[in-house]
């Protein structure tokens, strides 16, 4: 770890404290909170619609749709189906908005260690 003038320990690489200042790794996290966030409180919604219906609805979640097969049977495998599905989901959102972006950040990030290592060289 590096120190500052101070004397105090850095808690990270310089480097990386430069790489984050740039406009391109604020536009990283944007991009990946603009996913996450939305899909996360989606899920919980639809999770919770299932535990409020199965506890307080369950002349609706026992209704019988074909043979045994009822309403929170269909509920329960629809969580699985979308679990799958939020993941789909994330792959491509992150190969196509995320990896290119994060690519570009790491050669940049590499190449300024190296750089300052060959520079550090006596």
């Amino acid at each position: 770890m590096s120190t500052h003038e101070s004397g105090q320990t850095a808690r990270h690489d310089p480097v990386y404290d430069d790489l984050h200042a740039r406009p391109e790794f604020a536009e990283l996290r944007s991009r990946y909170r603009g996913f996450v966030f939305p899909a996360t409180v989606a899920f919980l919604v639809w999770y919770l619609l299932y535990v409020v219906l199965s506890n307080w609805a369950g002349d609706f979640m026992a209704h019988q749709l074909v043979g045994n097969i009822n309403v929170a049977l269909v509920f329960g495998l629809l969580q699985f189906v979308t679990t799958f599905l939020l993941a789909w989901l994330y792959a491509r959102f992150s190969a196509a908005r995320l990896d290119p972006l994060a690519r570009q950040l790491d050669e940049e990030y590499v190449a300024a260690l190296a750089a300052r290592e060959a520079g550090e060289v006596h």
